[in-house]
C-alpha cells in the first residue's frame, strides 16, 4: 500500500467516522429522552467572572439579565476585568455594585490572560474561597432568567464543570449572524445534549459556563492561554477524569458578527486554536483512549483532528508522486473529482441539518418563516468558508482581536 492510499484511508476511517458519530447523535437527540436535573436546594454562593474589553454598550444589559435571576442575587457576586479598555466600561461596571479590576497589558492579549489575572487577585486577596463555583460569560450576552436556578440543579447533581444552551440574540440580523447562531444551536442541541444522554463529556464553548473552586483550585486560577482557551480548558479537564455536564434547561443568548470579515477573523482565530490544542493535547487524548477506555477522549479526537492539514497534504504528495511518474495525473484528476462529489453532498447535508436544527429549535429562534428559508439556502455556504479559512489558518498567525457589540 502506497503512502497516498494510507493517507486516503485515514481521512475515509476519520472522516467516516466522524460523521457516523454525528448522526448517530442527532438520531439520539431526536428520540432520546433529554437528561434534566433534580430540583436543588439554592443556597451555593457564585461569582461570575467577566472579560470585557470597551464593552460600554453591552454590558449593562449582561449585569441587568444577573440582577434579575430567580436566584437569590446575594448569592452572586459579578467580578469583571476591564481588559485594556479606553472607554468607560469600569464605571458602567461599579456603578452597577460589581467588582472591578483594570488591566493594562498590550503584550499578553486575550481573555485566558485576563481571566488569570482577575482569578489570581481573588486568590491573593482570599476572595476566591467565598465561592462554591465560578461562571464565565461574555460581555455581550444575556440569559434567561431562570439561567443560575437550572445550573445550580446541575452542580448540585454533582457535576464539577457544567455548559449551557448557547443561542443568539442576533440570528436575524443577517446570513452571517444565522449561520454562527444555527451552528452554536445545532451544538447544544445535537452534540452536547446527546453526549449527555451517552454519558460521555461535553466541551465548554467559550462563553455561558461553570467550574468549581475545586477545579479552580487545581489549576491554581486560569492557565489557559491559547488562542481557544476554552478548548484548552476542555482538554485538560477530560484528561483529569472530569466529566463536563450540559444543562439544557439553562439558556445564555450571545451576539454573533454581523459581517462576513469579523466572522472571519474570528473563525480564524478558531480554526488556528483547534491546531494548537491538537498538536498540544491530540497524543496526550490518545494515549488516555487506549489505556482508560475513555470514549470522550475519542470523542474529542475526531472534533480536532485536523483534516484539512490532512487535505492539503494529501493534494500536495498526489501532486508530486504524479509529477516523479509514481501515479498518473489522471487518478489524481479522479480523486478530485471525487472531492468535488463529497463537497456538493456535503452542501445538500448542511442544508438539511440547517433545516432540522430549525424545525426541532424553532420555539427558541427569533426569525420570520422566510427568514429561516433564506437562512437554511445560506447556511452552507457560511459553514463551507470554513474549507479557505481552515486552510489560512494552517499558515496564518492568528491573534486575538475584540469583536464591536452594538447590544
Amino acid at each position: 500500500m502506497t503512502l497516498l492510499s494510507v493517507l486516503d484511508v485515514l481521512l475515509f476511517i476519520v472522516g467516516g467516522a466522524g460523521m457516523v458519530y454525528q448522526g448517530v447523535c442527532i438520531v439520539m437527540s431526536l428520540f432520546a429522552k433529554p437528561v434534566r436535573f433534580p430540583d436543588a436546594p439554592m443556597t451555593n454562593r457564585y461569582a461570575v467572572l467577566i472579560s470585557a474589553r470597551n464593552e460600554e454598550n453591552v454590558i449593562g444589559n449582561l449585569i441587568d439579565s444577573i440582577h434579575a435571576q430567580t436566584y437569590p442575587s446575594s448569592l452572586i457576586d459579578i467580578w469583571l476585568v476591564a481588559d485594556n479598555c479606553t472607554d468607560h466600561t469600569a464605571d458602567v461596571v461599579r456603578a452597577r455594585g460589581c467588582h472591578v479590576l483594570e488591566r493594562h497589558n498590550m503584550e499578553q492579549i486575550g481573555k485566558g490572560y485576563a481571566l488569570t489575572y482577575l482569578l489570581n487577585h481573588m486568590l491573593e486577596t482570599g476572595a476566591a474561597d467565598d465561592y462554591a463555583a465560578y461562571f464565565v460569560f461574555d460581555a455581550d450576552n444575556k440569559l434567561d432568567k431562570h439561567y443560575f436556578e437550572e445550573m445550580n440543579k446541575g452542580f448540585s447533581a454533582g457535576f464539577k464543570i457544567l455548559t449551557s444552551y448557547r443561542n443568539s440574540v442576533n440570528l436575524a440580523d443577517n446570513w452571517v449572524s444565522s449561520g454562527s447562531a444555527l451552528w452554536f444551536i445545532r451544538e447544544s442541541r445535537f452534540l452536547s445534549n446527546s453526549r449527555m444522554i451517552l454519558g460521555s463529556s461535553c466541551h465548554v464553548g467559550g462563553t455561558g459556563f461553570m467550574f468549581s473552586c475545586d477545579v479552580m483550585k487545581r489549576n491554581r486560577g486560569w492557565k489557559f492561554h491559547l488562542l481557544t482557551e476554552d478548548l484548552e480548558f476542555t482538554m485538560d479537564s477530560i484528561l483529569h477524569g472530569d466529566r463536563i455536564g450540559y444543562c439544557g434547561n439553562a439558556i445564555l443568548y450571545d451576539e454573533q458578527p454581523v459581517t462576513f470579515a469579523q466572522s472571519w477573523r474570528q473563525r480564524l482565530r478558531w480554526s488556528k486554536g483547534f491546531l494548537q490544542v491538537f498538536r498540544y493535547y491530540g497524543p496526550a487524548l490518545l494515549k488516555r483512549a487506549v489505556r482508560e477506555r475513555d470514549f470522550s477522549c475519542i470523542d474529542f479526537t475526531l472534533m480536532l483532528c485536523p483534516f484539512t492539514v490532512l487535505g492539503v497534504a494529501r493534494v500536495i504528495m498526489g501532486a508530486l508522486f504524479a509529477a516523479f511518474g509514481f501515479v498518473s495525473w489522471t487518478s489524481q484528476w479522479q480523486s478530485l473529482v471525487g472531492w468535488s462529489n463529497g463537497i456538493i453532498t456535503s452542501v445538500l447535508g448542511l442544508m438539511a441539518l440547517a433545516a432540522l436544527t430549525i424545525i426541532v429549535e424553532r420555539d427558541q429562534i427569533g426569525a420570520s418563516n422566510k427568514e429561516l428559508l433564506a437562512y437554511v439556502l445560506s447556511f452552507p455556504i457560511y459553514m463551507l468558508s470554513y474549507v479557505p479559512i481552515s486552510f489560512q489558518a494552517i499558515f496564518a498567525k492568528a491573534q486575538w482581536k475584540p469583536i464591536t457589540h452594538k447590544g
